[in-house]
């Protein structure tokens, strides 16, 4: 077993803007301190937070063009559209309504 994710952090200058498109797009659980639950994010907990860096974290979804297009919807843009790498994974990147650049990961099942 690799090193699992434990926590994470997205970075952006409305802090609102972003728990509505997170709960929106994914369902995650925001408080208004901006922390992720990690019981709706599958087991990470996780931050909103007013900075500019860039952070990439790939999110594992069961279809990667119908959540590419419910981002889009919801304010983000796609960034690298799917993609497959025969044998190895299927991703795309897409910027959030902020600029960060994430990844979805299309996972089996």
């Amino acid at each position: 077993m690799g090193a699992p994710i434990v926590f994470f952090d997205i970075a952006g200058p409305d802090g609102a803007k972003l728990s509505a498109f997170y709960s929106g797009v994914f369902g995650w659980e925001i408080d208004s301190k901006l922390a992720i639950a990690a019981d709706s994010t599958g087991g990470v907990a996780g931050t909103l937070r007013p900075d500019p860096a860039e952070k990439i974290i790939y999110l594992g979804v069961a279809d990667i063009n119908s959540t590419l297009e419910t981002i889009t919807k919801a304010g983000g843009q796609i960034d690298v559209p799917r993609m497959v790498v025969p044998g190895v994974v299927t991703f795309a990147l897409f910027k959030d309504p902020a600029g960060n650049r994430m990844g979805l990961v299309e996972a089996p099942g």
